[in-house]
């Protein structure tokens, strides 16, 4: 489009502003559900804290908090595992895995005696059932096994 005015530009683009309106309205009420996104996903606060890990647990789910730091090394070795681990068939309809930075959200962590990184805390019914300590993907899918089972 070549523009030879202001007056043109604004009528142009409130144009196509009008056009996208009307294209979101249509297909707002033509869209399905949104899936459940798989993956882990970065808690940012103690609220977060709260609401995705105490509530979701006491609702029948099972998560699992990846309590790392990005400075640490056994934690970037671990994390691409853990988030296939999130995405496989058997973990992803009833485990949520969530991560949190001990050095972002210190009082989430001191809160829950993180002393170690990694540490994987795994609750369930609002209340933490199990934790691995270190980099050990052997021992956290035998915890999640005894139970997903």
């Amino acid at each position: 489009m070549t523009v030879h005015n202001l007056a043109e530009y604004v009528k142009y683009h409130q144009e196509k502003l009008r056009q996208q309106d009307a294209a979101s309205q249509s297909s707002q009420y033509t869209t399905s559900a949104p899936k459940k996104s798989r993956g882990v996903n970065q808690l940012h606060s103690k609220h977060s804290f709260n609401t995705s890990v105490v509530e979701a647990s006491k609702s029948g789910k099972i998560v699992v908090i990846d309590y790392f730091a990005t400075w640490c090394g056994p934690c970037k070795v671990i994390a691409p595992k853990i988030v296939e681990m999130s995405q496989e068939a058997k973990y992803s309809d009833k485990v949520d895995f969530v991560k949190i930075d001990v050095d972002q959200v210190s009082d989430v962590a001191a809160e829950q005696g993180i002393r170690a990184m990694p540490t994987f805390a795994i609750f369930k019914d609002g209340e933490k059932v199990d934790e691995v300590v270190g980099a050990n993907e052997r021992a956290i899918r035998s915890a999640l096994d005894k139970l997903v089972a």
